[in-house]
């Protein structure tokens, strides 16, 4: 049996003896595996976008909003009527084991003025346990002090873009602005965050004392009232095991009876950010998959190559059979060939695919992508497979041939 170094070189030499049909012959590989490593990094990159935007809300959490309400017969919708209160996330907090904080909030929205420039945005009232669970830094300044949430004070804390369109380059601290036409004075600025899931910019927002909001700001006729509860669990898995348990404490504080509806809705974001990040990875493997349609064309390309080469070559591998090549020779000799033309076209696919996974962002910010070794060995290693299987069908053919009739042909 003659030496794979030896059949190795054979089958260079036939590659090189027409290399631009080599080439073409390859292209089919070039651009299956340029597209799977672009489109796995496209979905990679969604993935880690996405995880980045969630971690940014918080971790482990449960939301509660004042559920529906009924008017004259009419059923509105969840928060049409404020039916929380601030002692239920300290109950909570205190009674339900799996909790670890929770923390009431009161969502406004309205406008701000600093001097001549003035800036319309949401207005979060709330207290420090929220900063806590989103894990939010100040950039500067302070958070909120018990004297602020007791007493009322008015003081605001503001978002990046808030802080950047009320003063340009100027240092927000100390300075007085007007919310709803009422003096705050800024004691700080929050790190900045972006776009959340939902596509809302976390930065444009201010947030002041809960109980501030409440006594002053939002003029509610309910001064106990908010229109959200904010959990955080120890751990993701008790999001789902303390939703029963939040449920019964509610409807226990809320004194509604057995007949009666929750006057609350639980939502649990560890659930949905599963689901998206469930919902990513089946679109990460239908875009390989997708892509991946492109190698198996490449391989049928190779394949049809090859089976003109072993028409154009039978007399050659009649002489090889006939100063005694083995069947498995000749087999061998036209599998490295199919397979040196899948590796070949594997290593430009490779070199275009990594080129445009650093390209794409540059063209457009819709489709992040991020480059993970697997994604490049993963389609690499996948050529060289599809170059052995579809180079198996005229290798064995070739190995058919009868040395008398191959010597014969013409």
């Amino acid at each position: 049996m003659i030496e794979l170094k030896t059949i190795f070189k054979i089958a260079l030499r036939a590659i090189e003896a027409n290399k631009m049909r080599s080439i073409l012959t390859s292209l089919g590989i070039i651009i299956g595996v340029a597209a799977v490593i672009i489109m796995l990094s496209i979905g990679n990159g969604a993935q880690i976008s996405l995880q980045n935007e969630m971690r940014s809300m918080g971790t482990n959490l449960i939301m509660i909003r004042s559920g529906s309400s009924t008017s004259g017969g009419a059923r509105m919708g969840h928060g049409s009527q404020p039916t929380l209160k601030n002692g239920d996330a300290d109950a909570i907090q205190e009674k339900i084991a799996t909790v670890h904080l929770a923390v009431p909030v009161m969502n406004d929205s309205g406008q701000l003025v600093y001097g001549s420039t003035n800036w319309a945005t949401n207005i979060v009232g709330t207290d420090n346990r929220y900063f806590e669970i989103k894990e939010w830094d100040l950039a500067y300044g302070r958070y909120f002090s018990e004297t602020d949430i007791k007493n009322a004070n008015k003081v605001a804390i503001l978002g990046q873009t808030v802080a950047r369109e009320l003063f340009g380059d100027i240092d927000p601290l100390n300075k007085t602005i007007r919310v709803k036409g009422i003096p705050f004075t800024v004691i700080g600025t929050l790190t900045a965050r972006g776009q959340s899931g939902p596509g809302q910019d976390q930065d444009d927002m201010i947030y002041l004392p809960l109980s501030t909001v409440q006594k002053k700001v939002s003029g509610t006729q309910f001064p106990d009232m908010v229109n959200m509860l904010m959990l955080q669990t120890y751990k993701a898995e008790d999001t789902y095991t303390s939703q029963e348990e939040i449920s019964a404490l509610l409807r226990q504080r809320h004194n509604l009876g057995l007949n009666k509806d929750d006057d609350f809705t639980v939502m649990n974001l560890t659930q949905f950010m599963e689901m998206m990040q469930s919902s990513t990875q089946i679109m990460t493997i239908f875009l390989g998959f997708i892509a991946s349609i492109s190698l198996v064309v490449g391989g049928i390309g190779i394949m049809n190559i090859m089976l003109v080469s072993v028409t154009e070559r039978t007399r050659e591998i009649g002489i090889r059979m006939a100063i005694g090549a083995k069947r498995w020779d000749i087999r061998l000799q036209f599998l490295m060939e199919a397979l040196i033309l899948s590796l070949l076209g594997g290593l430009m696919g490779v070199v275009i695919g990594i080129v445009g996974v650093y390209v794409l962002p540059m063209i457009t910010s819709t489709f992040p992508a991020v480059l993970s070794t697997f994604y490049v060995v993963l389609p690499f290693s996948f050529s060289g497979i599809v170059g052995l299987l579809f180079g198996f069908f005229p290798a064995y053919k070739a190995s058919l041939l009868n040395p008398i009739n191959a010597l014969r042909y013409e």
